[in-house]
């Protein structure tokens, strides 16, 4: 089912003010680590290069997976999200794993870094934090209406940003205020770890969708509670689900009264179809008629 042009309009907005704040950010960051020096600075900038990296992959994966189906995929291009997705974990993992080392040898060095210009370094921080919330408002806004998976994750990993860029703005403040360089590894290991936590669940969840797993246990059983009551099926069996990006693919048998007309037995498949993707406005529906044997 192809994506309608003010869907496509929105995820795209959504896509595009994501490269345009992470751009953004990677230079104030740049700037801010070489007057300041700041590992946990450096732990931001490197979060916000991965973010420009993921940012732009997103807004591709946005542009292919609205592509129709065609005869080389029957199925849609949606399955592009999981495996973007899956690029997009690997690239977080090493970022937070190369700030986590290096936070550890700062931390466990004889003499801290000295850190310079806090100022500088807290004012960047506070830009990068208001740029951060308005783009989450207006991809929450987006993901409320579209439903797309790449703006909902592209969402929420914006939201984790948050926690290690107030977490650098708290060790410039510490430093300058009571000299406590130390706090600036402390602070960007625990970013790291943030980091690589969020890449575990981000590479679980594209990996489980790449290998067909089925959709989740509240949608499974929402289909069945609307087939089970649906007026004129006598029973149904072998429904079974498999998820690709933001779509659910559902395959459903039905028992039908095998006394009626072809024509009236197609006509409450239909009926039935049009309400689970009512339920589900993602989910690319199937059903097969089956004759009820008492």
């Amino acid at each position: 089912m192809p994506q309608d042009p003010q869907t496509q309009k929105l995820n795209f907005s959504a896509g595009l003010a994501s490269v345009s704040v992470a751009g953004t950010l990677v230079v104030l960051k740049l700037w801010a680590l070489w007057a300041t020096g700041a590992l946990s600075i450096a732990a931001s900038l490197a979060d916000s290069a991965m973010d420009l990296l993921i940012s732009c992959a997103g807004l591709a994966a946005i542009l292919y997976a609205a592509r129709p189906a065609d005869e080389d995929h029957a199925f849609g291009h949606t399955s592009v999200e999981d495996l973007v997705s899956l690029g997009q974990a690997l690239f977080v993992a090493a970022s937070g794993a190369a700030i986590l080392w290096t936070g550890i040898e700062r931390l466990i060095a004889a003499t801290p870094p000295d850190l310079a210009d806090e100022g500088a370094g807290i004012a960047v921080m506070i830009v990068s934090v208001l740029l951060t919330a308005a783009l989450v408002f207006w991809q929450k806004r987006v993901a409320a209406r579209t439903g797309n998976k790449v703006v909902s994750a592209d969402m929420l990993h914006y939201v984790g940003d948050l926690i290690p860029t107030c977490g650098a703005i708290l060790a410039l403040w510490l430093s300058a205020r009571f000299d406590l360089a130390r706090a600036d590894s402390v602070i960007a290991i625990l970013a790291a770890l943030i980091m690589l936590r969020g890449a575990a669940k981000i590479f679980v969840a594209s990996w489980h969708a790449l290998m067909d797993r089925a959709a989740a246990p509240e949608v499974i059983r929402s289909i069945a509670e609307i087939a089970e009551i649906w007026p004129g099926v006598r029973g149904f069996h072998d429904l079974r689900t498999r998820t690709a990006g933001a779509k659910i693919f559902v395959q459903l048998h039905i028992e039908l009264d095998g006394a009626q007309s072809l024509e009236a037995a197609h006509a409450i498949a239909r009926s039935l179809k049009r309400a689970i993707i009512e339920a589900h406005p993602q989910a690319d529906v199937i059903i097969h008629m089956d004759v009820w044997q008492d």
